[in-house]
């Protein structure tokens, strides 16, 4: 081959080299064809899917829309049936207050606030004559168990601690006895007394059948006579003192100990209602002019008469004291207010 023929053919080489590859592009050009027709199936597939899914997601928004519809009428009827039912209840509860309205007769003082609402009337019965609260309580903290000038050991009367706390209605609380102390005396609690949700004192379960009542901390009266710490604080106690006996329980008598059921005493009283109305009763005794006094078993039956459903009789004696907006109401049978180791207070 001359140099001239070799010359020409370095020079064509590249264009020979395109074409090959042109010529190759060219004959696999037609699988491309194939690929894009498959893809052009799978666009349209997916397209139909699409429209499939479009059409579900309408069939479920019109199935939802059906359920809100359906939702909405059954909230509209429970709502109803709710307003119904807290009418209902409202002229139910107006009905048995109505009801132990006329048992007890017209009041003669009445408070109401957003705490409290406190209505006082007179209880005159043969032999003996007392005084009566009836108290709603909006907000548990308008009930507070308060221990003579605040201090373990110390005796304050009912009327006195009311005032320095700024009460408006309150009673003498739980028991107690005195002692000597180191040369001084000192007022010894009997039984368990709460405050706040806490035990002032260890518990302590002696002699067995004192009880232990108050209020919860939603406000409700609560009960028990108590074995250990423990069924104290399993009533979420908030405030609550210790006597004996318990007088009634879900509108039954409870068995008072001879000893104490036909004496006639002044007598201190807390209870309630079945809409958890909170009654305190104060009664005189040991004078003979005015008020003899009452056995356990008379106030039993007066409890029941006024529609009771749980009561506790609280100290009593020259213990028993009612004071109500700067004034004591009843007659103590010492001539004066006996100095006492708590009362129960309610706030105005």
């Amino acid at each position: 081959m001359s140099k001239i023929n070799i010359f020409f053919l370095f020079l064509l080489a590249p264009f020979i080299g395109i074409f090959m590859v042109s010529q190759e592009f060219v004959d696999e050009s037609k699988y491309l064809v194939m690929n894009t027709a498959s893809m052009s199936q799978s666009v349209e597939s997916l397209g139909k899917s699409v429209e499939d899914l479009e059409e579900s997601i309408e069939e479920f928004g019109l199935i939802v829309e059906q359920q809100k519809e359906v939702f909405n009428q059954q909230n509209e009827l429970i709502t109803e049936l709710s307003d119904k039912s807290d009418n209902q209840r409202k002229l139910s509860n107006d009905i048995y207050e109505q009801k132990i309205l006329e048992m007890l007769g017209p009041a003669v003082k009445t408070h109401i606030s957003s705490k409290t609402e406190i209505k006082i009337f007179k209880l005159a019965e043969l032999g003996y004559r007392g005084y009566i609260a009836k108290i709603k309580l909006f907000d548990p903290n308008a009930f507070k168990v308060v221990l003579g000038k605040d201090t373990l050991g110390k005796l304050e009367t009912t009327s006195k601690a009311a005032k320095r706390i700024g009460g408006i209605l309150a009673i003498n609380g739980g028991g107690f006895y005195t002692e000597n102390r180191n040369g001084k005396s000192y007022a010894q609690l009997i039984g368990n007394t709460v405050i706040n949700g806490n035990l002032v004192e260890p518990f302590n379960g002696y002699p067995g059948d004192l009880f232990f009542t108050g209020i919860n901390k939603r406000g409700q009266v609560i009960g028990t006579v108590p074995k250990t710490e423990g069924d104290i604080m399993n009533l979420n106690p908030y405030q609550g003192v210790s006597f004996t006996p318990v007088l009634i329980r879900d509108f039954q008598k409870i068995q008072i100990p001879s000893k104490w059921a036909k004496t006639n005493q002044p007598r201190t009283i807390i209870g309630k209602y079945s809409n958890d109305d909170l009654i305190m009763i104060v009664i005189d005794g040991r004078q003979e002019k005015w008020s003899k006094g009452v056995s356990l078993e008379r106030v039993q039956d007066k409890l029941l008469e006024l529609g009771v459903k749980e009561a506790y009789n609280l100290d009593g004696g020259g213990s028993s004291a009612m004071y109500y907006n700067g004034a004591l109401l009843n007659r103590p049978s010492d001539g004066r207010e006996r100095p006492v180791v708590n009362n129960i207070v309610i706030m105005p």
